[in-house]
């Protein structure tokens, strides 16, 4: 989510190095493509693989670079637009992504660059499905990628940070609800369905939801540095033997075999004679595996396809289910406690940076049962700093919070019985009618997706328009999806199921059982941002008919933690809306006051806050 916002960094000495490099006779490439993710496509990342926030200065968590021997350009989306052009130095580029007239990275590199380049890419940073494109697209001129096998950045990089290396624990059955051993048997029965020997797993949350097992090698994501391949009769765990004790031996048994990570990549070329490869009888991989995995198995003996385990993990059992209702809960306890007591200093006259006012909802939080911490870096922002969407307060460098600006916080939480992610906005002063009346539109959005009612078969792609539209009819809008899928006590943002126009999101139906966010926003640059979000539950609904015999499905809303009325233009809410706020209300206050016994302030505070518009 958020990243800190530094401030801008000289790039030229590490672009000169680079160069110096692309340019010699061992490597000979004519560009470098750095992209952000790690050897297993996660989405954020350790902090040793932070290689194109290191030769960029750009540190969201989104976007690709592109050096070459004269020129450096910098590709991100709408959420970054802002932060990139604060942390970009004048030896950059900035290429807008999904503006009129702007390239995507691969359109660049097969339309922009000259005839017969040599376009290096480190093979365990691209997946598989990417790079066959790009060779597909490079082919008109003659250009070809270049699979190198050390990172440049790597050799440039000083004092970079060492690999983490964390403990691995198990996560227990009561919390995940089906063991691993189940786990396993469900996915070889998949690979029974067609003629596949065996499983590559690369993804970190796939790993650990797949062995019921957790970590903290990356932060706010409790995973760990892992691979895994899954035979007809074996299992086999990569991860550096440091990490596991017995604890973890005793919990994955016998049938697990544990293996150093360092021996992922030599087994997999050894892997077509261990389990009798042949084209017809094949590895399966997931369409996030990389291009070296690749290249170590041979292309002919592999099948990519959207990993199964995504498919379970994202559908989420009973036992997760009443995880997400209960860790919401205690959440919303410690959100009630924040705002309560941030209203009380404001009130005071106290001066709060943003970066205070997210420790001390880290502080209320931490107190919490089952707390595990922070799920991403907490985005506290007021005014303008609203208005970057991905926007985290430097603690060296941030902004007081001030009582008649609009202050956003979209904060969250990992807990063992599950995640929680939750954006509130409020105005602790007196409010313009522009902020009142922007406000109530992305109310009405909300309102729009958590009351929904739509087939099986339905996409998040298809209902995305229901959050914008009361935005539409104002001429406003927003750069960013309407919901992303969450992990159970694993990465906040998930897989392959989430509510946005990427048309990625229109290959997966919402089922019953998966969760996603609720959460449409709208930013007026330079001045405010507004987001409300909730988490929510696809659930079965029960219809008067069923047409087709469909079936139908609903949301459930998890996240208990008021909606600021102070912000809301009444005049333009239906009776319905209104309806829905009230009850909101009082199931927030139904269900988080028995937390706030103790905390006679922030029992005070919710009750007003839930009391009827």
């Amino acid at each position: 989510m958020g990243a800190l916002a530094t401030q801008t960094v000289d790039t030229t000495k590490r672009l000169e190095a680079l160069r110096s490099l692309m340019s010699s006779s061992e490597h000979n490439v004519t560009a470098m493509v750095i992209p952000s993710e790690d050897q297993h496509m996660s989405e954020y990342i350790a902090a040793c693989d932070e290689r194109r926030a290191y030769i960029s200065g750009f540190n969201g968590s989104a976007g690709t670079v592109i050096v070459t021997l004269k020129d450096a350009f910098l590709f991100t989306d709408g959420r970054y637009f802002l932060q990139a052009e604060k942390q970009l130095d004048s030896n950059w580029t900035l290429m807008k992504s999904g503006l009129p007239d702007v390239p995507t990275w691969q359109e660049f590199l097969s339309k922009n660059l000259e005839k017969h380049s040599r376009i290096g890419i480190d093979p365990t940073l691209i997946t598989a499905a990417d790079a066959e494109s790009l060779e597909t697209s490079l082919k008109a001129k003659e250009s070809h990628l270049v699979s190198l096998t050390d990172n440049l950045v790597d050799f440039i990089w000083e004092d970079r940070p060492p690999r983490p290396a964390n403990k691995v624990f198990p996560l227990d059955v009561k919390y995940s609800g089906e063991s691993h051993q189940d786990k396993l048997k469900r996915l070889r029965e998949e690979l029974n369905k067609k003629p596949y020997k065996a499983m590559v797993v690369n993804m970190l949350d796939e790993v650990a939801w797949l062995f019921n097992l957790r970590g903290s090698d990356i932060d706010f994501n409790p995973v760990f540095f892992a691979y895994a391949v899954v035979t007809h009769d074996n299992s086999l765990l990569f991860v550096n033997t440091s990490q596991v004790d017995d604890v973890v031996r005793t919990h994955l048994g016998d049938p697990v075999q544990i293996k150093p990570y360092d021996e992922f990549f030599p087994y997999l070329r050894g892997l077509g004679g261990e389990v009798d490869l042949s084209d017809e009888l094949q590895v399966l991989v997931g369409d996030k595996c990389n291009l070296a995995i690749v290249e170590a198995i041979g292309r002919e003996r592999i099948t990519i396809l959207r990993s199964p385990i995504a498919d379970f993990k994202a559908i989420k059992n009973e036992t997760e289910i009443e995880g997400f209702r209960q860790c919401h809960i205690r959440d919303g306890a410690a959100l009630t406690r924040y705002f309560a007591w941030l209203e009380e200093q404001l009130n005071s006259g106290t001066q709060l940076n943003e970066s205070q006012a997210a420790d001390k909802l880290e502080e209320f939080r931490s107190e919490l049962d089952l707390f595990r911490g922070l799920s991403f870096t907490t985005i506290s922002s007021t005014g303008p700093n609203g208005a970057v969407i991905h926007y985290s307060p430097d603690p060296a460098d941030c902004s007081i919070i001030q009582k008649e600006q609009i202050y956003l916080c979209d904060s969250g939480a990992q807990f063992l019985d599950g995640t929680t992610d939750v954006t509130r906005t409020w105005h602790f002063g007196n409010p313009t009618d522009e902020e009142k009346r922007a406000f109530t539109r992305v109310l009405q959005g909300h309102i729009a997706i958590d009351t929904a009612i739509f087939p099986n078969g339905t996409t998040g792609y298809i209902i995305d328009s229901w959050a914008r539209r009361p935005l539409w009819e104002d001429g406003l809008d927003y750069r960013h999806g309407t919901g992303h899928g969450v992990g159970h006590f694993l990465n906040v943002h998930e897989g392959p199921q989430g509510i946005g126009v990427r048309i990625a999101y229109n290959s997966t139906a919402l089922k019953s059982g998966m969760t996603v966010s609720n959460e449409p926003g709208y930013y007026a640059d330079g001045r405010f941002g507004i987001r409300i979000e909730n988490i929510v539950i696809v659930r079965d609904a029960q219809t008067p008919n069923n047409f087709g015999n469909k079936g139908y499905l609903k949301f459930e809303h998890v996240t208990l933690s008021p909606i600021h009325k102070k912000l809301i233009d009444a005049s333009l809410l239906t009776a319905a809306e209104r309806s829905w706020l009230d009850a909101y209300h009082a199931e927030v206050l139904d269900k988080v006051s028995p937390l706030l016994k103790n905390d006679t302030r922030a029992l005070a505070w919710l009750e007003r806050e839930c009391s009827p518009l």
